[in-house]
């Protein structure tokens, strides 16, 4: 009978059982006077409960800071009921929806609505937060349809609304529902990974004894400092109610938490004698949960206004886990907090020296929160984080909670245990042989003697059985050394936390943009190079039509001046035309140098002939215009035999052929050779060449060649010795006379060879 009452309490609370009936109210911010109460339903006529009771900071924990940056936003937050007709104080909570809307849409506009929008926000006041989950989806559709009338002094929904609520609290119906709708654990988990053990942990440190100063007798009493900061007001308050819910019980318990001066909590509790083990709620009152961390010297403030912050630094007020959206507080956050939990930039930040050293993770501690963790992210659902994208058991929030009651239920069987193997470290009958070594250590030792200082632990450790370890067994959910797994696991989460998949992403699209555009750049660069290559190439082969053009135009042209006399030289091949070439060439240079030696003899006129000396060189070359008959030439084109030039050369007389070889008159059909020095392109390198010249270039003037002379063009007139010549002459007679003449030059070389 004596443990039903206990369970009670576990279960409802003593605020429960108080008769509080729910209260709406609506809170107006004025252009002026800023925030304020503007109406109540469910209070008493002509009453106002926020004066009753000294609430004035209602307005401002229901209109949040920032509130007015997003079109709909909730508050969660903590009221003092003092104590009033023999019922002792208690805690309050409050839940507030805030909306706005454009001034300019409203029906009937009053005359104090000066600015262009209008915000308000309807508040319910409930006993106990274990419904608010249920309360928030019903308050924010009564708000949206009351905002939807366009007429706030239309409040008929409003106090429908509130008597809904008064009915149904009346029935006992509230008090069955779901306590846990709303407060996300697999978010919690999700985005703070190992260190939600790290908060929960910290809860549990509440205020401590800590040792400090530089003489071991200082004893200083110091706070336990949790601030939560978020720029959205009801996810900051959520995470908070998420983290007290891990202690199972103590949503129910919270009596105590809106001002640091009560106590009815431990006041009230009874140390329990009896235990039945098929039921979950009587072993957990056994086992002395919930282990109540909002007692005396303890606030709890979802939302806390900077007004409230004169409460924060009491001297009477020793740990506190409150939330603020204003900015203000990280400025101070060395005064105000010794662990800062900032939900926007999802970090966490502990200024105590010694609260940072209890709360390192033992190996084993750390093992079971990446086990959960990498659960929650194996079953996570983008679509709808609050249950597992498998729709089963693992992964979900009751069983998330359910793996931190048993974490709880073997921390406190283990501290037991400690105590006892500490209380009986001399006595060898006292000894436990089930147990080995001292399970507390895979909790933490620096973490155990910090809480064995706090208050919960001592209440708790006042109302239990030294031997609960006897009931739970005393060892860790993943007691163990360090294993290969835990260090390839931690390897993992450390790389995953770096981000660095993220980061290569973004290196990566750099890396591909800069590589996309190099090949861009790269492909254009031989694109226009191989089109400069092709343009070259048919400039090339154009140039080369061109040539064989004018080649074959030439050979053409040539064909073509060929119906007349034609010398057997021009039908020849390339090496005929050397061959011939050289042969001519070697025959007149040595004309020349017996012709220079007769004149030099007085021998002949010089007046019909002319020589030049080349640079004062011993050396010298002439030029002979030669008169070819076009009978005298070869019949056939391809014939490679070349006549000799005594077969070409035609003289008036035999006594005068030395004279005409030089002098005689070139026919109008033949052509004209002349004899070039060494190095010329058509003689090759060092001998003397052969040019046959056309009958059109025949006016033209003869150039110096490279060791070779300039001779001056013999006279026109064929009677160089003043002798007639009978036209009678047959052709026949001709070709006679041109071969003595060639005769007598072939014996005239050769013997000035041979001299």
């Amino acid at each position: 009978m004596e443990n039903t009452k206990i369970e009670e309490k576990m279960g409802n609370g003593a605020a429960n059982g108080t008769g509080f009936v729910p209260l709406v109210t609506v809170v107006d911010f004025h252009h002026a006077r800023g925030p304020e109460v503007e109406s109540w339903f469910g209070a008493e006529e002509g009453t106002d409960p926020a004066v009753d009771n000294e609430w004035p900071l209602l307005p401002f924990m229901a209109l949040s800071d920032g509130a007015h940056a997003s079109a709909e936003d909730f508050s969660y937050f903590t009221l003092l009921r003092p104590a009033r007709d023999g019922l002792p104080a208690t805690s309050l909570f409050g839940i507030s929806c805030t909306r706005q809307m454009d001034a300019s849409a409203l029906i009937n506009r009053p005359a104090e609505v000066t600015r262009s929008t209008v915000q308000k926000a309807v508040v319910i006041i409930a006993d106990s937060p274990q419904f608010f989950g249920m309360l928030r989806e019903r308050l924010g559709v009564v708000t949206k349809a009351w905002f939807a009338q366009r007429e706030f002094t239309d409040v008929e929904i409003l106090r429908r609304f509130q008597e809904s609520l008064a009915e149904e609290k009346k029935r006992g119906e509230l008090g069955d529902r779901e306590e846990y709708l709303g407060m996300s654990l697999r978010e919690l988990v999700r985005e703070f990974k190992w260190q939600t053990l790290v908060l929960f942990k910290c809860c549990l440190l509440q205020p401590k004894v800590g040792f400090f100063g530089l003489y071991p007798g200082d004893i200083v009493l110091t706070k336990t400092q949790m601030l939560f900061f978020g720029s959205r007001c009801e996810r900051l308050c959520m995470m908070q109610f998420s983290l007290i819910s891990l202690i199972p019980g103590l949503i129910r318990n919270l009596q105590d938490c809106a001002d640091p001066e009560m106590d009815n909590y431990q006041k009230n509790l009874v140390k329990p004698t009896s235990l039945k083990t098929s039921d979950r709620s009587s072993l957990l009152c056994y086992m002395g949960l919930p282990l109540q961390i909002f007692g005396k010297g303890s606030l709890f403030g979802p939302y806390t206004p900077l007004q409230q912050l004169d409460i924060l630094a009491d001297f009477g007020t020793k740990s506190y886990i409150v939330g603020s959206t204003n900015s203000i507080l990280l400025q101070q956050k060395d005064r105000y907090s010794d662990i800062l939990i900032n939900l926007d930039e999802l970090t966490i930040n502990i200024t105590s020296a010694s609260l940072r050293s209890a709360l390192a993770l033992s190996v084993a501690d750390r093992r079971w929160i990446d086990f959960i963790t990498q659960t929650v992210n194996d079953t996570w659902d983008e679509s709808n984080p609050s249950r597992p994208k498998t729709m089963g058991y693992v992964g979900s929030e009751e069983f998330i909670r359910l793996q931190f009651e048993e974490y709880l239920l073997s921390l406190i069987s283990s501290v037991k245990c400690h105590n006892y193997l500490a209380a009986h470290a001399h006595n060898p009958k006292a000894q436990l042989p089930q147990v080995e070594g001292d399970p507390a250590n895979d909790f933490g030792i620096d973490w155990i003697e910090a809480w064995t200082r706090s208050d919960n632990y001592q209440i708790w450790n006042n109302h239990t059985e030294s031997h609960l370890f006897d009931i739970v067994e005393p060892k860790h959910p993943c007691a163990g050394g360090l294993t290969i797994d835990d260090v390839q696991r931690r390897i993992a989460e450390q790389v995953k936390e770096m981000h660095l998949d993220e980061r290569f992403a973004v290196g990566k699209e750099v890396l591909g943009r800069n590589f996309a555009a190099g090949k861009e750049k790269a492909s254009t660069v031989f694109n226009k190079l191989y089109a400069d290559m092709e343009v070259f190439r048919e400039n090339q082969r154009k140039k080369h039509e061109e040539a064989q053009a004018a080649k074959l135009a030439a050979e053409k042209n040539g064909h073509a001046n060929g119906s007349g006399p034609t010398s057997p030289i021009s039908q020849s091949a390339p090496s005929t035309v050397q061959s011939v070439g050289s042969k001519a060439g070697a025959y007149i240079g040595s004309w020349g140098a017996w012709v220079g030696e007769k004149r030099k003899s007085g021998w002949g006129r010089s007046s019909s002939s002319s020589s030049v000396t080349n640079g004062g060189n011993s050396k010298r070359n002439s030029t002979a215009t030669l008169n070819l008959k076009e009978n005298s030439l070869p019949k056939s084109a391809g014939e490679e035999k070349v006549r000799s030039p005594r077969d070409s050369l035609v003289s008036p007389r035999k006594k005068s052929f030395e004279e005409s070889i030089f002098d005689s008159e070139v026919e109008a059909e033949g052509l004209r050779v002349k004899s070039l020095g060494t190095g010329t392109p058509d003689s090759g390198v060092g001998s003397p060449g052969l040019v046959v010249i056309g009958e059109g270039e025949r006016g033209g003037e003869e150039e110096e060649r490279e060791g070779g002379l300039k001779l001056d063009q013999v006279a026109a007139d064929g009677n160089v010795w003043g002798e007639e010549v009978s036209e009678e002459e047959t052709e026949k007679e001709r070709l006679e006379k041109a071969e003595r003449v060639a005769e007598a030059v072939q014996e005239a070389v050769g013997q000035s060879i041979h001299s």
